[in-house]
């Protein structure tokens, strides 16, 4: 599936050509995958498992098939629905101490975010990839990126992360969070949503 195929101005704005296979596609023959990645709490380990860890990250360091860009994407949490949600519950549940322990955590969790916000931190890398001959074999373009992916994420697997990388749907909707963070809330992009957009040529 090939997206964001067309000109227009956001697109330029923002230097995208296009997304597909998974993959950006930038002007200059330039072409980046992203992956998405776990974390690991350093300050929880114990000091022997710290020095593990950061003799890993050396190694993952040195043993990189390219350069790199980390990513760290941190977002508050709207949980306004979720306690909305939580609330209207206690109406459909007929025992008395089930809709009590409902009251209870709701009114618990309204308590917790007053005057807090609660954090959401995401971690990406993104791999490049350039060459100068715009001719240049599209399988060529992701067998390339593709042997790049799999050697990060084995090296993230030694340091006990996981990775998994971002499907064109999925890079749409990191960048559409990064310019509609309020829209992202109740507007969140599906393949159903473009597939309206493309049908009725609104983008």
């Amino acid at each position: 599936m090939t997206l964001f195929a067309k000109s227009h101005s956001s697109r330029q704005q923002i230097q995208i050509k296009k997304i597909t296979d998974n993959i950006l596609v930038l002007p200059n023959q330039e072409y980046r995958l992203i992956l998405e990645t776990s974390s690991v709490n350093f300050e929880l380990k114990s000091e022997e498992e710290q020095d593990v860890m950061i003799d890993s990250f050396q190694n993952f360091l040195n043993a990189l098939p390219c350069q790199i860009q980390i990513l760290v994407r941190v977002r508050e949490i709207d949980i306004d629905k979720y306690a909305d949600d939580v609330a209207r519950s206690k109406d459909k549940e007929k025992d008395p101490i089930y809709r009590k322990q409902i009251e209870g955590y709701s009114a618990f969790v309204k308590k917790l975010v007053t005057g807090n916000s609660i954090l959401s931190r995401r971690f990406y890398i993104v791999l490049p990839y350039h060459h100068p001959d715009r001719h240049e074999d599209w399988k060529v373009i992701k067998e390339h990126l593709h042997l790049n992916r799999d050697i990060v994420i084995k090296g993230l697997e030694r340091m006990q992360m996981r990775a998994k990388t971002l499907t064109s749907i999925e890079i749409i909707n990191l960048f559409y969070s990064f310019y509609n963070p309020e829209s992202v809330k109740t507007q969140a992009i599906t393949k159903e949503t473009l597939s309206a957009l493309f049908k009725h040529n609104y983008v």
